[in-house]
């Protein structure tokens, strides 16, 4: 047809356009009839023309906006209308994520206890678990939730949780956190969650109950507690004592935690290749019904589950079944740290919202060392207690509680620090100084031996502050040394009312005059012996460093004699050596910076310490 526009349709009908009327017709195509009447669809359609060039891409960004609007979360949309306005009986929940439109919340409770996160590095594991927290402490008060909190990488994760020099404030709900911790610290928060679990089993049968929401309270908070350990696998590492305990503890949370209010999230780059692990993957995850799959996280999801490799930067994967394909949800979740003014706005509201008497949570700064002016026990000692005790640093406990030796009339109530490194002459400036603080001014009596040039400096400042405390002190030489000893060999002292404390800054410098043999065949060692026997009956106690562990046993008279000097102070010493020297089968103490291992002989007791230094220990360590 001439003069008429057509436009083929995959139907069996064409439109025309007339070119009297430029109406639109529907019908059959000329000489291709597809009706038996040739008229088709009889309904008139008119185009409309074509929109402007920049409706378009004007209509896409509106639209693109709104959805931008709907989908993305921001930190603020994890938080609650109203704070700690939730009860945690039945369980603990917070928003993590946007799921699309729709905000997702996961909880701890029956159904999913406790929670396995994975990710590779970069992958927002530490942006997550933030905003997990900051949201579970906005809605439970700390009588309704409780955090331990445990880093094995940088020490940035949980930083801010704690007081610091430029901020006192502190999230009220946190009881311990670790900051680059041990794997030692790692297990005594462990142990204290054990014993938190156990005290509420025997509640439970006290009361007759098997829920934590029908434990009577009697005035006295029992929150959910909620224990996050980041790069938890540091914690396992190895085949040791300390990761056989570490697997063995958390079995026993996981598996019955649930019951009674204890919740673990472990979090981690890969669960794969731990080898404390094998033969209790199954027993320890599969207490993890909760999965969350960051970019690089398909290690936490089942092996035929691969949905988390393609995720990008700020998205997770949600997997309430154990990691099961085909129960994925995946989520946007915010960045905690761009939002660093509401976080820290949240943080303060909280601080001024806690209950009164809230102490701050126990911090461990595993690459901090400490001052003995500074402990709580130090500055409580005073005259007059039963028996002096010697302290010599800070316990790697959940409390890091005072690291002492109790210094009785027992034989061999002697302290030996032993290691090349200065610090173990700050140990005995420590120690000093805390048997000092517990005697009235001329109370007790301090023979000082300076006897390397490593410890000239401490053993002077030494010296100047026992001298200023009121006390008698001696400066002793490695002759003077030997003539003491010869004197307390001949005639102990009689007098109890005072005790004498002999504090030796390098005991192997004298062993060359000390190995010596008088006119009776009788060297200062023999007369050492005597001391180390004989010596706390009457009052007289060893404060010695040594500068190695082969120096001490020589002195003392071998290893037959070792509980001769019952408490040991083991710096920069090889575990195997020293494992060797207690007679011990295995021995769990790796040597590094700022540790060492509190040994007493008395009683087969040992733990990791943070020995007490003094200013320029911590490069001389490191230079070691």
């Amino acid at each position: 047809m001439t003069g008429v526009q057509t436009c083929a349709l995959p139907i069996s009908t064409q439109i025309s356009i007339d070119p009297r009327t430029g109406a639109a017709r529907l019908g059959d195509p000329p000489g291709a009839p597809y009706s038996s009447d040739g008229t088709g669809l009889a309904a008139p359609v008119l185009l409309d023309g074509e929109p402007p060039a920049a409706a378009v891409p004007a209509l896409a960004d509106r639209l693109g906006e709104v959805y931008r609007r709907d989908t993305e979360i921001g930190f603020a949309d994890l938080l609650p209308a109203r704070p700690w306005a939730e009860s945690s009986g039945n369980g603990l929940r917070t928003v993590v994520g946007r799921a699309g439109r729709e905000p997702l919340i996961c909880a701890f409770d029956d159904q999913t206890p406790h929670w396995l996160v994975g990710g590779r590095t970069g992958a927002g594991k530490t942006v997550f678990l933030l905003n997990v927290l900051y949201g579970l402490a906005a809605r439970y008060s700390p009588d309704e939730l409780s955090l331990y909190l445990l880093d094995f990488k940088e020490g940035v994760s949980f930083a801010e949780f704690v007081p610091t020099g430029r901020d006192p404030s502190w999230i009220p709900h946190a009881r311990a956190v670790g900051i680059e911790s041990d794997r030692e610290y790692g297990v005594a928060v462990l142990r204290e969650l054990r014993r938190e679990l156990n005290r509420r089993a025997a509640a439970f049968k006290r009361h007759g109950v098997t829920k934590l929401a029908d434990l009577p309270r009697d005035g006295r908070p029992v929150p959910r507690i909620v224990a996050v350990i980041d790069e938890f696998h540091v914690l396992l590492a190895g085949n040791d004592s300390v990761a056989r305990e570490a697997v063995n503890l958390l079995e026993e949370l996981a598996r019955k935690g649930r019951s009674y209010g204890i919740h673990l999230v472990l979090a981690s780059q890969s669960t794969s290749g731990i080898e404390a692990l094998y033969g209790k993957n199954d027993s320890i995850f599969g207490q993890f019904p909760l999965r969350v799959a960051l970019p690089g996280g398909n290690g936490v999801l089942d092996k035929a589950n691969e949905a988390a490799g393609a995720l990008p930067i700020g998205t997770a994967i949600i997997n309430p079944t154990a990691g099961l394909a085909g129960a994925n949800t995946v989520i946007q979740f915010p960045d905690a740290h761009a939002s660093a003014a509401q976080l820290a706005a949240l943080r303060q509201q909280l601080w001024q919202a806690r209950p009164s008497g809230a102490r701050p949570p126990a911090v461990f700064r595993g690459y901090e060392s400490v001052r003995v002016a500074d402990d709580p026990t130090y500055r409580s000692l005073a005259p007059g207690g039963r028996r002096p005790l010697a302290l010599v640093g800070r316990t790697v406990d959940v409390d890091l509680t005072s690291a002492m030796f109790p210094l009785d009339t027992t034989p061999g109530r002697h302290l030996a620090v032993i290691g090349t490194t200065p610090t173990g002459a700050s140990v005995l400036h420590a120690a000093a100084l805390s048997l000092a603080r517990q005697h009235s001014p001329g109370g007790a009596r301090f023979l000082v031996a300076p006897l390397v040039a490593a410890a000239d400096e401490t053993a002077e400042a030494t010296i100047e502050e026992l001298t200023a405390a009121g006390h008698p002190v001696t400066r002793l030489d490695a002759a003077g040394l030997r003539d003491e000893l010869r004197k307390f060999a001949g005639q102990p002292p009689t007098d109890g009312a005072s005790r004498t404390f002999l504090v030796a800054f390098g005991m192997d410098g004298a062993s060359g005059i000390l190995s010596a043999r008088d006119e009776n065949f009788k060297s200062g060692l023999d007369d050492l012996q005597v001391l180390l026997r004989q010596g706390p009956g009457h009052g007289v106690h060893l404060l010695g460093w040594w500068r190695g562990l082969r120096r001490l046993s020589d002195d003392i008279g071998g290893s037959s004699n070792r509980d001769d000097v019952a408490c040991l102070v083991a710096l920069n010493v090889p575990g195997g050596e020293l494992a060797m020297y207690l007679g011990l089968t295995e021995l769990a103490y790796q040597p590094r910076p700022n540790r060492a291992l509190l040994i007493d002989r008395h009683d087969q007791r040992t733990r990791l310490i943070v020995p007490f230094g003094r200013d320029g220990d911590e490069l001389d360590d490191e230079e070691l």
